[in-house]
């Protein structure tokens, strides 16, 4: 690896950046070389298990959103790029691949072996960290090709996509007799919403028009038949366009597509409250609690808590301008993991988990797969200790190609950041208490501009220098 840094966090709660700075030192263990299983700066993230060595599409999706925290130490493309490089003469980009032979893992449970459509997604997050749009020229024919190949494989004469619900990543939830299921559907949504956006950063108005039109058909579709009003909840359809019952952690992706309007919107995000529902110990359960499937430990997908599904939602909530419970609900997804961490029960060896129990502290359990769950997976948990750490606890979105930095804190505490890499711009950005009241203190390389939205209190935009610089919030 390289000898940068990682970006520092300061935080009142040092737990909270010991754990943080954990996750990047053991980041190393897993960043491998499938050929010969040895630690390889020029290899994959890849969580070896039973001497496989497998590159799976949902979770290098999903590690991509931390991992471009790096300061360059890792490439927060390279799996990816690995997914595109194996793209077939159709368009196909299977779930799963053996990177030790470079072959697509075949389960009859999913015989195309299709993942979540969600590469625009990632690539227009990696986009705003890295401003390379050289890159999203070089990647747009393998994302259409991909995209075709979902419409001719999957699209039914009803507009809805029908593929195995074992292509949700969801391997035991409850929710059998599926054919057009909630999340796959809304993960087509959400690429198309994206792929939207990168026509527009490619400044190709016919693209961004092709792919806005398809998500507006697709939304208008999801609304119509997979709402129900009377729950307030977005459900899985059958073969005959039926709604089925259960309410999975599924029902979420459309607030991350923006699909809902903001009354259908606010049905759904009071069951994030409602601990009938989802508003568990530990948000947010996988399975609504009120399910006669519902486990208190967890049991895979009837209960468990993972990380990815709980960034969806927190993602989701931004979308809706819920800053301050997206913030609230990351803190106590924290304190679990760090309660797992630091168990009370010295006779229980810490560490971070896969999957956490919904109702009260430590990992989840599944009474017939000793193996479950798989002992620091960061592959997922990456995207709590460090992503929703920087974003939603400290607060900070950054967007390179716009030079902007939001700090969005719903009350003034002493934390920060200190030597963020953005590009070739190194940035600190710290609050403390001084004398003269609340301060913020800023370094950087570059010229950038820095919008700071205290909620419900004061949002101020400034262009900040080069070189050091500090303001006082009393004088915004």
């Amino acid at each position: 690896m390289s000898k940068r840094d990682f970006p520092k966090i300061h935080f009142y709660d040092q737990d909270f950046v010991d754990i943080y700075d954990k996750t990047w030192s053991w980041l190393q263990d897993f960043w491998l070389n499938p050929k010969t299983g040895e630690q390889s700066p020029d290899g994959y993230l890849i969580y070896p298990q039973n001497g496989s060595f497998i590159i799976d599409q949902f979770e290098s999706i999903f590690s991509s959103f931390y991992i471009v925290y790096s300061n360059k130490n890792y490439n927060a493309n390279q799996n990816l790029d690995y997914l595109y490089a194996r793209q077939e003469d159709n368009g196909a980009i299977r779930w799963k691949y053996n990177a030790a032979t470079d072959t697509p893992v075949t389960d009859p449970s999913n015989p195309e072996g299709v993942g979540l459509p969600l590469f625009a997604w990632a690539e227009f997050n990696l986009y705003h960290k890295s401003a390379n749009k050289k890159r999203i020229k070089e990647i747009m024919p393998i994302l259409q090709k991909y995209m075709a190949w979902l419409e001719k494989t999957f699209k039914q004469p009803n507009g809805l996509y029908s593929v195995p619900i074992a292509a949700s990543t969801m391997f035991n939830a409850p929710r059998d007799n599926t054919c057009y299921p909630i999340d796959f559907n809304t993960a087509v949504a959400v690429n198309t919403l994206y792929m939207s956006a990168l026509g527009d950063i490619l400044n190709d108005k016919e693209l961004s028009f092709q792919y806005r039109r398809l998500y507006f058909s697709l939304k208008t579709r999801i609304n119509s038949l997979m709402w129900d009003r009377e729950s307030g909840f977005y459900y899985d359809l059958d073969k005959n366009e039926q709604r089925l019952p259960q309410k999975t952690i599924a029902g979420f992706w459309p607030l991350l597509a923006e699909i809902p309007n903001e009354d259908k919107a606010e049905m759904l995000i009071r069951h994030l409250t409602n601990p009938q529902t989802f508003g568990t110990e530990h948000p947010f359960p996988t399975l609504s609690a009120d399910s006669s499937d519902f486990s208190d430990m967890g049991n895979g997908f009837r209960g468990s808590v993972y990380p990815p599904f709980n960034f969806m939602v927190i993602k989701g909530l931004e979308k809706y301008q819920h800053w301050d419970f997206a913030r609230e609900c990351t803190l106590r997804h924290l304190y679990y993991i760090l309660d797992g961490m630091f168990p009370s029960n010295t006779e229980v060896k810490g560490d971070v988990w896969e999957a956490y129990l919904p109702n009260k502290e430590g990992q989840a359990q599944m009474p017939d797969n000793p193996d479950y769950p798989r002992k620091r997976f960061l592959i997922y948990t990456g995207l709590s200790t460090i992503a929703l750490m920087i974003e939603n606890v400290i607060g900070l979105s950054i967007s390179l190609p716009r030079k902007t930095v939001d700090w969005i804190i719903p009350n003034l505490e002493i934390m920060g950041i200190e030597n963020l890499s953005l590009k070739r711009n190194m940035i600190t950005i710290l609050s403390n208490k001084s004398s003269r009241g609340w301060e913020i203190q800023m370094e950087s390389e570059k010229l950038y501009y820095f919008t700071i939205n205290i909620l419900g209190q004061k949002k101020k935009t400034l262009p900040i220098p080069s070189g050091k610089c500090s303001m006082l919030i009393d004088k915004l």
